[in-house]
């Protein structure tokens, strides 16, 4: 199975926590043919306004996310005279690229990650984040990058199961296998598996990068018979639910949905877990433009920010929002300030570098 990112994940997180899903790219485009698509939602002059302005084609991984990002983001640019649409369609690196190449971009703004930086930069196929549109005072500074910028925030945990694990885990505890025996479970992705080796082996969170990438080999190998790899979130979820870990690293959209469904069972920290940004980017040679910038700069308002926390999980991107987010929804806010504080945060700049050469070895390594 190919890995499944963040962003894909989105979509089945939404699922499983009862949302009500919403058509597909193909219904969407029907739906504009008849004039009911939801980014239509304006009327009299302020929907002449909107026709006047180029559409901005968003782009997810579908499912119920398209919901999330309807009441998140679309309405609010529709009463800003904006129109955005919704394409569930899928946001591939492969088929970013495929668009640039033909010159046949249908795209404005993807939902992406660090992965797409570092595979896609490489063949110029995004489009400079305009700075002088989009708002850099409404994001953590190290996630405002060149070719993208963060639009909501994601971590890495440890989560364990209590019925096995009576006292909270360290990382160091995950590679510890006589102190706690068990299987243990990582992702089939370098990316956030090496910050926690080199953790575990004693690195400060503010210490990692560059990374130590054969530090961090030889640590995962000590604990290579016990090991257990998942791809897609729901099979990191189904393996700690079922017990067949006692320890697992994976995201925390998944241990809130562990949390709740074994009723605290299976339980998470933040502790010396990885922050990591979601992100917008845009594809060369959008067709809508400038508009694309303006799309995102109304979708840095904290509001629709805090609705898509309450809606998915995904941890607010304007600092802003931080104080605005209800108390019971803080713990599991992964931006919380006093969540993040406990956190390593990923570096863009690393993997644009060492992403590809490093995903290939740690394949061959967890293969071995």
């Amino acid at each position: 199975m190919e890995k499944q990112s963040f962003a894909e994940d989105c979509l089945e997180v939404a699922s499983e926590l009862g949302r009500d899903g919403l058509s597909r790219r193909d219904m969407l485009r029907a739906a504009l043919a008849l004039g009911i698509a939801p980014a239509a939602l304006a009327a009299g002059s302020r929907a002449a306004q909107a026709q006047a302005r180029k559409e901005v084609v968003v782009v997810n991984f579908g499912g119920d996310a398209i919901k999330a990002f309807d009441e998140a983001f679309v309405k609010p640019f529709a009463a800003q005279g904006g129109r955005m649409v919704l394409d569930g369609s899928g946001a591939l690196n492969g088929k970013i690229l495929t668009m640039v190449q033909s010159g046949h971009v249908t795209w404005d703004i993807c939902d992406a990650g660090i992965t797409t930086l570092a595979e896609l930069g490489p063949h110029k196929a995004l489009e400079k984040i305009d700075y002088s549109i989009v708002d850099k005072s409404k994001v953590l500074p190290e996630f405002a990058y060149d070719e993208g910028v963060v639009n909501y925030m994601f971590s890495t945990i440890l989560a364990w199961d209590k019925s096995k694990i009576k006292e909270q885990p360290t990382v160091a505890d995950f590679f510890d296998t006589k102190k706690y025996p068990g299987r243990r479970m990582m992702r089939k992705d370098s990316q956030g598996m090496l910050e926690f080796a080199l953790l575990a082996d004693g690195v400060p969170l503010d210490k990692l990068y560059p990374l130590d990438v054969k530090r961090a080999f030889a640590k995962i190998a000590t604990i290579r018979k016990d090991l257990l790899f998942w791809s897609s979130g729901s099979e990191s979820q189904s393996l700690m639910r079922d017990g067949e870990c006692v320890m697992g690293l994976l995201w925390h959209t998944r241990g809130n949905i562990l949390r709740r469904e074994t009723q605290g069972r299976v339980d998470y920290t933040f502790k010396d877990g990885l922050l990591q940004p979601g992100l917008w980017v845009v594809p060369k040679g959008n067709p809508a433009g400038k508009e694309a910038f303006v799309a995102i700069a109304s979708m840095q308002q904290p509001e629709g920010q805090i609705k898509l926390l309450a809606a998915m999980g995904n941890g607010p991107a304007n600092p802003a929002a931080q104080s605005m987010v209800p108390q019971d929804q803080r713990a599991m806010n992964p931006a919380d300030p006093s969540n993040a504080a406990m956190q390593a945060k990923i570096n863009a700049e690393w993997y644009k570098n060492n992403h590809s050469k490093t995903f290939q070895a740690y394949l061959d390594l967890i293969s071995s």
